[in-house]
């Protein structure tokens, strides 16, 4: 079975760099499994890689979408599918990076998402009691009839928790005895994931120089832009860290400076978050990364595409 890397990990630990020396050394093209990074004219605060960053190496699902559209996990599992299968026919090394787990699980895993189930009518009911009562009511919901979901679910994450909710009352099966069932289903490649462990303090310095880069970079700009555009505040894509703590100072609910702060700390919960859910990947193995061991890294990847480990 043809391997396929996967480079994980939290924000800021370094991913990108990582994946771009790994590609220029194994003649790679790079597949995006950032759940941000699909959108368009969200560019600075994805922390999505300029043209130099890339150093010529072909970076596929970057761009895909306008914020205002829908992307699904399924849609993205298909995508990243297709971009594999191409790469490998060009002779060429596709790796997968990025810090979205589920998008990850749902290569790994195998999982398939049935995109047939839809009650409309009762999606839009969920989004307005949403929008009225808050999205806690919408978890204590699905804790009732899916506490596996509600677990992995974070309670601001109100489109999965409707999906969920939705796919209950359609099929009256936890979405998640729907995951557990598709993964018996093994694989076309073997995914050899590699999470990037920053020590802690070293991780949250990086993410607090990360977003004062951002800043000077025009994140301010940019956010006023899209809001230019005509984009609402309230779409999932704006709802993200970086872009909702900027909208807040735009609208003058808050300072930029205390912005700026909460993008800082929002990231940082991130991150920890983003740890949590790879520890439970049990394919997923941790590497110690620094700045001092990137070769020796760079070569244990290598080896493993090469078939030496």
């Amino acid at each position: 079975m043809d391997k396929v890397m996967v480079i994980a990990g939290p924000t800021a630990s370094g991913k990108t760099d990582l994946a771009v020396e790994l590609a220029l050394a194994v003649n790679g093209e790079i597949i995006s499994a950032d759940s941000m990074q699909i959108y368009r004219g969200m560019n600075i605060g994805t922390a999505k890689p300029t043209v130099d960053e890339r150093r010529g190496i072909p970076h596929h699902l970057i761009d895909i979408v306008n914020p205002d559209e829908e992307y699904s996990v399924a849609q993205f599992k298909e995508d990243a599918l297709a971009c594999i299968n191409d790469i490998k026919k060009r002779g060429k090394t596709p790796i997968v990076v990025g810090g979205t787990g589920l998008y990850i699980n749902s290569l790994v895993y195998n999982i398939t998402f049935s995109e047939t189930i839809a009650d409309w009518e009762y999606r839009e009911e969920l989004k307005k009691i949403s929008e009225e009562q808050g999205p806690q009511v919408l978890s204590e919901l699905l804790q009732k009839v899916d506490p596996k979901s509600a677990e992995s679910i974070h309670p601001n994450n109100i489109k999965r928790i409707i999906r969920a909710l939705e796919v209950y009352k359609t099929t009256g099966t936890p979405i998640s005895e729907h995951k557990e069932a598709s993964r018996s289903i093994p694989p076309k490649y073997e995914f050899k994931v590699y999470g990037l462990n920053v020590e802690r303090e070293k991780l949250y310095q990086r993410i607090g120089k990360r977003v004062d880069i951002m800043m000077e970079k025009g994140l301010y700009e940019e956010v006023e832009e899209l809001l230019n555009c005509g984009y609402s505040p309230k779409l999932v894509s704006l709802q993200g860290i970086g872009y909702k703590e900027i909208i807040s100072a735009i609208e003058g609910k808050c300072a930029l400076s205390e912005a700026i702060e909460n993008i800082k700390v929002g990231t940082r919960h991130y991150a920890k978050r983003q740890i949590t859910w790879f520890n439970k990947t049990e394919s997923l193995e941790w590497i110690e990364y620094s700045d001092a061991n990137t070769w020796a890294i760079l070569k244990l990847l290598a080896d493993t595409l090469n078939n030496k480990l």
